[in-house]
């Protein structure tokens, strides 16, 4: 959706991988597809395979190193939508909960207070569904862990609708795809310093 000399900025479908995965037939990525048309095009950040949206890909080291700078120190502003099971108790909060991932089960993340990493997500209840018993909730993860926003949102007891890992049977098969969606970005541009948004609009 985006290119200049220092960045990329990319639509990820649902079901493609950001980066290589591991074995044979992995190769197709978001990664290479770009590095295709911008060779040195560098992942900064990832999304699961399973969610769709924005992604940014850094122009060359020195870019990619600022661009990681930014989002290690939570320069870098995002937010989600997601459709989950239920109607949330609360129209908006925050979910405080540390993880760590479940190695025997990998790469199914759990809550752990003893050693978990800190992990915190605010969530914004956008519309109930009252025929499908669903909610349409606007999150911004304020730290990056992984899976974090699908074990947050399934600890609070609305697990997203489509979840493979996460959601029980009749919250998985409710959509063929997980229902999250990467839809605003905000980075300081590595050239200009200037604080830059982007936007895509959630395909359910």
């Amino acid at each position: 959706i985006f290119a200049d000399a220092q960045l990329v900025v990319v639509n990820k479908p649902a079901g493609l991988l950001s980066v290589p995965g591991r074995g044979e037939g992995m190769d197709d990525c978001m990664a290479r597809r770009v590095q295709a048309e911008y060779p040195d095009a560098l992942i900064v950040h990832r999304l699961d395979m399973s969610t769709s949206g924005l992604l940014v890909l850094a122009r060359g080291a020195a870019v990619h190193r600022a661009l990681s700078i930014a989002f290690q120190s939570r320069a870098v502003k995002k937010r989600y939508v997601a459709i989950v099971a239920g109607r949330l108790a609360q129209v908006s909060g925050e979910i405080d909960l540390p993880l760590i991932c479940d190695w025997p089960n990998r790469p199914r993340q759990i809550v752990d207070r003893q050693i978990g990493k800190p992990s915190l997500t605010r969530y914004r209840v956008l519309a109930y569904d009252a025929a499908q018993d669903c909610s349409r909730v606007e999150l911004e993860p304020v730290t990056g862990r992984s899976h974090q926003l699908r074990v947050h949102l399934q600890q609070l007891g609305h697990p997203i609708l489509g979840d493979d890992l996460y959601a029980p049977e009749a919250i998985r098969t409710a959509s063929p795809r997980l229902l999250l969606h990467a839809e605003w970005l905000e980075i300081p541009h590595p050239a200009s310093g200037l604080r830059q948004q982007f936007e895509s609009t959630a395909p359910f």
